[in-house]
């Protein structure tokens, strides 16, 4: 899936929370948030892509998952958090290179040709992976090293990063070829922006091999890099992405300018960002993937961000002028997003209020976030019950039309669409402060039920009233309007 993560140590953010975050970029895959209780998670796996079983751990932990509506092409969960409030997303599909698929290829599956042969399993891809570790998981570190076993064991038929959080560290992990891998602890004061190109640019060796408190990676990966001659670093630094990753024309078009609009928004002072002598532009092939932000860093910052069309750069799309580099880059918000979710993990809070997980469907740009508390008991049904029809009953198709109708209308929309983005999230907040002083003071289990209830009620008022809003815009603008004074 080409999407686009976000990821925010504890003292980057405002409040002290881990917050990872990740687009789901698929091809208008119809998503919805559910709880998958232990009861439900299986105890064999076969994946559908891969034609891969495994047999799965016992006591499995309850989790929220993203999946798809329509199941034939596989689970596909994309994100969630578990009761032990260790939040996952995968994936991050990620880039690499001819030399390392040379030297340990993908685990693709390969139907037999004839009766006297069997088929062979392929790896396990994104697919899978939430459901294969979340309900395992009781910190961010136990997430990296339940996947790297599966991947080393197992293989992967595709290239991705994963990232988990709990409320003290976050971990980054990307694979390498088929059956290797390198994960690195996200600093507590940094923010880490990827946009499916292989991110990770330093790593000590010598901590993943010893220690291993900030460092971790297949066991024989120093040993692979030698062998196969993929180290290309010049003296001491050693630079993951030089190695594993890709520096090609399409990085410099559909990923690098990614990269280039967050880096420019989280440290706008720091580095020159535009003009000549610029240290990054929007296609520069070394844009960190770690920043210390000049600000602390809110649930706010990252919708804006993965929202963004580069607005207030030459190459938003929606821009009036007629500008020669206008739509020429991968806009970071776009029209086939499925789902984007933030898992927030809280520090100081009672430990059924510590996790909160922000939902938008449909493409950012146009739509709105609105959390909920998933220790609760239930997902209200305006997220839950979504089906393959469109419907405005649901907050998925509710937020797809919005976006359909409000695009080709930017300029008579954008107020409405801004309006409902702030009124939604102003109004989350205020019900997320009123129900964790309620809860602390109480206990009182059903709360967050009642609290995710409020947030659903709330999100569906908000929401019919914008999307009555842009379609009496975009009816507006139809190119049949007629006006007997107009002849």
């Amino acid at each position: 899936m080409p999407c686009t993560t976000i990821l925010v140590g504890k003292k980057a953010s405002n409040d002290g929370s881990t917050m990872i975050a990740r687009t789901d970029d698929g091809s208008f895959d119809v998503k919805k948030l559910i709880h998958v209780e232990p009861d439900k998670q299986p105890k064999k796996y076969t994946s559908v892509n891969g034609h891969l079983t495994l047999t799965l751990p016992e006591n499995p932990m309850r989790y929220t998952a993203c999946p798809s509506v329509d199941p034939s092409d596989g689970i596909w969960a994309a994100t969630g958090i578990n009761e032990a409030n260790v939040g996952m997303t995968a994936t991050e599909t990620v880039t690499t290179n001819p030399r390392v698929l040379g030297a340990d290829p993908m685990v693709r599956y390969r139907k037999a040709e004839s009766k006297k042969e069997k088929d062979i399993p392929g790896g396990i891809g994104e697919e899978d992976l939430v459901v294969l570790v979340l309900p395992y998981i009781r910190s961010a570190r136990e997430g990296v090293l339940r996947l790297g076993a599966l991947l080393e064991q197992y293989g992967t038929y595709e290239s991705n990063g994963i990232a988990f959080n709990d409320e003290n560290e976050i971990w980054w992990l990307e694979t390498i070829g088929g059956h290797h891998w390198i994960a690195r602890r996200v600093g507590d004061g940094e923010c880490v922006v990827v946009p499916n190109r292989f991110g990770l640019d330093r790593f000590d060796f010598g901590d993943a091999y010893g220690e291993g408190k900030e460092n971790l990676c297949s066991a024989d990966l120093k040993e692979f890099i030698e062998k196969n001659g993929l180290d290309r670093n010049v003296g001491d630094r050693f630079d993951p992405r030089a190695c594993f990753g890709s520096y090609t024309d399409a990085d410099r078009v559909y990923n690098n300018p990614r990269a280039w609009f967050m880096g420019r928004y989280l440290n706008p002072t720091k580095y020159k960002w535009d003009g000549e002598n610029a240290d990054f532009n929007p296609e520069s092939d070394d844009i960190p993937w770690a920043f210390l932000p000049e600000k602390k860093v809110t649930v706010e910052d990252v919708k804006y961000l993965l929202s963004s069309t580069y607005q207030g750069t030459p190459y938003n799309p929606y821009q009036k002028a007629d500008n020669p580099k206008k739509g020429i880059y991968r806009t970071i918000g776009i029209n086939r997003t499925g789902v984007m979710a933030i898992c927030q993990i809280r520090p100081n809070l009672p430990d059924k209020l510590k996790a909160v997980e922000w939902i938008c469907f449909g493409s950012t740009t146009f739509d709105t976030v609105v959390p909920v508390y998933p220790r609760a008991g239930k997902i209200p049904a305006y997220f839950s019950k979504v089906t393959l029809e469109p419907s405005t009953d649901n907050f998925y198709w509710s937020s797809r039309l919005i976006g359909a109708l409000a695009d080709p209308h930017y300029a008579s929309c954008l107020i409405h669409i801004e309006r409902y983005q702030d009124a939604v999230v102003s109004e989350a907040r205020r019900l997320l402060a009123e129900y964790d002083r309620r809860y602390t003071e109480s206990g009182d289990d059903a709360l967050l039920n009642e609290a995710n209830e409020a947030l659903a009620a709330m999100a569906k008022k908000e929401t019919s009233k914008v999307l009555s809003s842009v379609l009496a815009e975009a009816s507006r603008g139809m190119k049949n309007g007629y006006k007997r004074g107009d002849n």
